[in-house]
């Protein structure tokens, strides 16, 4: 590879994995993440990562990662597009809320989203549903 085509850099960002908010820099080498360092002057962690921190990249070019959605078809999984699979949503939760009321609806948020995703995802609970039925994967 000449030296023209290595393009690295040091992102700021937040650490995903809980709501604590320490900052890191995430090393990015020619568009792919390939590691995370703290932020030594960052005002919360102060230079230090928990070991979650220090891997809070490894999911994003996992092989396992999931890149379309899938749905259930005859009891297996497909790939579909989003808007059927957004549609498959509302309806299974329209359908649930009708049939067993807006607490028979139960949302997970999770530690891979931003503060202001959970954020939405919680309004979403408790406006549109209607039930406080929210908790997220960090706390488990």
């Amino acid at each position: 590879m000449a030296h023209e085509d290595f393009d690295f850099r040091l992102v700021p960002s937040t650490c995903v994995y809980c709501g604590t908010g320490c900052g890191v820099l995430l090393q990015a080498n020619n568009g792919r993440l390939t590691g995370t360092l703290p932020q030594k002057d960052h005002p919360v962690s102060r230079g230090s990562l928990c070991i979650k921190g220090w891997s809070a990249h490894e999911f994003v070019h996992s092989p396992h990662r999931l890149t379309r959605p899938l749905i259930r078809r005859g009891g297996e999984l497909v790939e579909t597009d989003w808007d059927t699979a957004l549609q498959a949503v509302a309806e299974g939760l329209r359908r649930t809320r009708e049939e067993h009321g807006p607490d028979g609806v139960g949302f997970l948020a999770s530690a891979r989203c931003t503060n202001e995703e959970n954020y939405l995802l919680m309004k979403l609970a408790r406006a549109v549903v209607g039930t406080n039925n929210v908790d997220h994967c960090a706390r488990l």
